[in-house]
């Protein structure tokens, strides 16, 4: 599994939690900064998946 997929998953997680953070404690930076950190954990993962079918395709 490629490095970027688990650190996407990673930032995706901590991203959620602190979007939820933001929306119990009504802070909406930190809503704000927990969705982006979201995103940008999906775009990393979806960078990872993207390599790993690549480097699969080669193996065969």
């Amino acid at each position: 599994m490629d490095e970027n997929r688990i650190k996407g998953e990673v930032k995706q997680v901590k991203g959620s939690i602190k979007e939820a953070i933001g929306k119990i404690t009504g802070d909406k930076s930190t809503q704000a900064e927990g969705a982006a950190e979201k995103a940008a954990g999906k775009a990393q993962a979806a960078v990872g998946k993207a390599t790993d079918t690549v480097k699969d395709s080669f193996k065969k």
